[in-house]
């Protein structure tokens, strides 16, 4: 019997190539007819991504551009599907997740000097993945779920093992400067437009807070809430990072006094009450090695912060009402975040209320879902996840801290502040041992951030599901792997 010819591997390449070409083409002119703006936009971000995966220096560009000045806005000028094309940003966050994953897996180069706090990070997203499929529900819950916890976690492990030169690095610290800058101009157009538009809308949406659309690019609704806690985290941040330069004296005190005045102006605009502590939160620990060497400097510093809080806190407490006393102002703020009210007159838990709730329900009666959780997705209320429904009206997810507790248990809550204390370790030692005064500059600046960051778990959920805050969360710790290798390798070249 005679063998069967074979085809030559260079006939069947080119049959192939026009295959999936005609199919592709096919399938995308199904998507442009369906005017869905989430296909759309998922297929532009698949050519654009499949394009540009020889340059990930392009696709982080498309991703900081896109998701720290664009995706925030098209909530206000367009409707909640439109508003969805911004998925197409986190496929590109994802691409950028695929290129680092596939570099360190295929070179060991990649993975010399990594810093603990990016292994902690790999090792908190894949218990969060393994725990999920082991408690699967559902194929929505677990997807919806992983997107919004990861999807521009992709920075971070790119920042960290893919290449990036100090020109790369340093356009895109002068770009999140800019960022802060042009946040005042979109907060005065968020107050002068749409805070008057919402105040007609107050009757039509019980408990909606006209002036909580002041949230800069970082994202609002018109009759929704806004992204303004996670602008003000984000602000506050950027100033930790200039004040850390002028105490390296890299810095002009007039500079100082001018960028301070541009990038706070946008915090006394809306209503982030949080600010007045965050504020000294971060001073004190970019200060705390100087209070006692310099302690005139230390108390000149403290009378600003001091002044700043107090001015923040007035217009804060009177944009709330006016037929309240103040007494009766600071009462009710009190009471929603700390006592026994409900944050809003949608959930009945609170700030507080939504961690002894975990306890009390999780701690006792399910030790398994304590120690592990009930899956991604499990307490989101948006989305209907099942824990979310067991407690409808509840806000179990109210914060970062208690969307972890639900989802991923003590374990995963732990994992997740292992990163960030790691980091502060890492940061720690930058500080101590560069002689780069930039280096010991943005390592004490991160510090202070890790410390805002930590403070904001129990705060807000936005660091796992607003997408231009987690850009924040990402870039401050992929850039801290950066520095931390950069650092190790230029102590071995000294050593060589």
């Amino acid at each position: 019997m005679s063998a069967s010819p074979t085809i030559p591997a260079s006939r069947i390449i080119p049959f192939i190539i026009v295959l999936a070409s005609v199919l592709m083409a096919m399938l995308f002119g199904l998507i442009s007819v369906t005017t869905s703006p989430i296909l759309v936009s998922f297929a532009v971000a698949l050519v654009a991504g499949t394009i540009l995966l020889a340059r990930p220096v392009w696709i982080m560009w498309l991703v900081l551009s896109l998701g720290l000045l664009v995706t925030g806005l098209l909530p206000l000028y367009v409707d909640a599907a439109a508003g969805k094309a911004a998925w197409g940003v986190s496929l590109l966050g994802f691409t950028l997740m695929f290129l680092a994953f596939l570099k360190v897996a295929t070179s060991p180069d990649a993975r010399k000097d990594t810093p603990a706090f990016v292994w902690a990070a790999l090792g908190f997203l894949v218990y969060a993945l393994l725990n999920s499929l082991i408690q699967w529900h559902s194929v929505g819950e677990f997807s919806g779920g992983f997107k919004r916890y990861f999807h521009m976690w992709g920075i971070l492990f790119a920042l960290c093992w893919l290449v990036f030169d100090e020109q790369d690095i340093r356009r895109w610290r002068v770009f999140f400067v800019i960022v802060a800058l042009v946040q005042l101009p979109f907060a005065i157009y968020e107050v002068i437009v749409f805070v008057p538009l919402r105040e007609g809308l107050r009757n039509s949406f019980p408990g909606m807070v006209p002036i909580d659309v002041v949230g800069g690019t970082f994202g609002a609704s018109l009759t929704g809430g806004g992204a303004s806690a996670e602008m003000a985290t984000f602000l506050i941040i950027v100033l930790a990072f200039l004040l850390a330069r002028w105490m390296e004296k890299m810095l002009s005190t007039g500079r100082l006094i001018l960028l301070t005045f541009l990038v706070l102006a946008p915090l006394f605009l809306g209503e982030t009450k949080a600010v007045v502590i965050m504020l000294p939160l971060m001073f004190l620990v970019l200060f705390r090695h100087q209070m006692l060497v310099q302690l005139h400097y230390w108390l000149m510093g403290l009378i600003v912060v001091a002044l700043l809080v107090v001015v923040a806190s007035y217009a804060y407490l009177h944009n709330i009402s006016t037929q309240k006393t103040m007494a009766e102002k600071i009462e009710d703020t009190l009471d929603y975040n700390i006592y026994e009210r409900g944050s809003s007159h949608l959930y009945y838990l609170n700030r507080t209320t939504a961690l002894t709730f975990w306890v009390e329900r999780q701690g006792v009666h399910d030790p398994v879902s304590f120690v592990f959780g009930n899956g991604l997705g499990s307490s989101h209320t948006n989305t209907g996840g099942h824990m979310a429904m067991r407690y409808p009206w509840h806000g179990i997810g109210l914060t970062a801290a208690s969307t972890l507790l639900w989802d991923l248990g003590v374990f995963g809550f732990g994992l997740f502040i292992a990163i960030l204390a790691l980091a502060w370790r890492s940061a720690g030692r930058l500080r101590r041992e560069s002689t780069l005064p930039t280096v010991r500059a943005d390592a004490a600046a991160i510090q202070a951030a890790l410390a805002l960051l930590a403070f904001y778990l129990f705060y807000r959920i936005g660091v796992l599901q607003t997408l231009s805050f987690q850009i924040v969360f990402a870039v401050l710790l992929g850039y801290l792997a950066w520095l931390h290798r950069r650092h190790v390798v230029a102590i071995a070249n000294n050593h060589s």
